[in-house]
């Protein structure tokens, strides 16, 4: 049951970064029009956290796609798309997020630079995800880092 083919864990984990990614940075926009950031800190902190964590989802996507594409073309569990250290990881990070904005922890203006920037680069990665799916065999090439590997 929830059996698909493994190609098919690509264009799950493609809706399911995407979405995250757009929801986080929804989330960060919306802190940024409350006005409690500096416009400084929002166009310094924005493309430094994005890049930072773009430079880490893309290789996180990579390796994800390689071993999704090591299923072969067996049916497996849909949410097979992510190991279960990425699982621990995906749950330290949402926890730790909705903590610290639910207990005030973390000021306004921290989530409108930080979300922004890190949805960013989560639904970027969920293209990614998209990218693999659709893209078999040959190179591609990242638009942001020009890394190039194996399709």
């Amino acid at each position: 049951m929830f059996r698909v083919r493994a190609k098919y864990l690509l264009l799950i984990a493609s809706a399911v970064w995407f979405l995250a990614g757009f929801n986080i940075a929804r989330l960060g926009v919306l802190a940024c029009l409350e006005g409690d950031a500096p416009l400084w800190l929002l166009v310094v902190g924005i493309p430094v956290a994005f890049l930072a964590f773009h430079t880490m989802f893309s290789k996180l996507v990579g390796k994800h796609a390689d071993r999704i594409r090591s299923y072969g073309e067996d049916r497996m569990h849909v949410l097979r798309f992510f190991d279960v250290k990425g699982y621990l990881i995906m749950a330290i990070m949402m926890g730790g997020g909705i903590s610290l904005r639910a207990f005030g922890i973390v000021p306004g203006w921290f989530v409108a630079f930080f979300y922004t920037g890190l949805g960013c680069a989560l639904a970027l990665a969920g293209i990614g995800f998209l990218v693999h799916f659709v893209h078999r065999g040959g190179h591609i090439t990242c638009p942001v880092t020009k890394r190039t590997r194996l399709a």
